[in-house]
């Protein structure tokens, strides 16, 4: 299969970023919410990742990086309600959805790639 060097190791450390903002998110009901649906997403798209190089076909491949974009596309969305609603300053979430940008344009990539697209 093929496979992007750093994408493992880049969708790690991204999930470890999100926990550590996720953990500033104020404990409110909203808060709550927010910090489940954002450390969900963001954590999926690793595990994914990591999942998609164990795959044994292409077609399995694919499925499971086009997860792991959803999820990327998922996990900005929840940064900009959190900036939006400013339940943490926005720029403190800037970098985060910068990365989680790129991450949407490199696992898209690696599935035209692999489609041969």
């Amino acid at each position: 299969m093929t496979r992007e060097p750093d994408i493992v190791e880049r969708t790690f450390k991204f999930a470890v970023r999100i926990l550590k903002m996720a953990g500033a998110i104020p404990r409110t009901t909203v808060g709550g919410v927010m910090t489940r649906q954002i450390v969900r997403s963001a954590t999926s798209i690793g595990a994914n990742v990591t999942e998609a190089q164990g795959s044994s076909t292409k077609k399995d491949f694919v499925r499971r990086i086009n997860i792991a974009r959803g999820e990327a596309r998922e996990t900005l969305y929840w940064l900009r309600l959190i900036a939006e609603s400013k339940l943490l300053p926005a720029g403190r979430l800037g970098d985060l959805t910068q990365e989680a940008d790129e991450l949407v344009r490199i696992l898209t990539a690696i599935v035209k790639r692999s489609r041969g697209v």
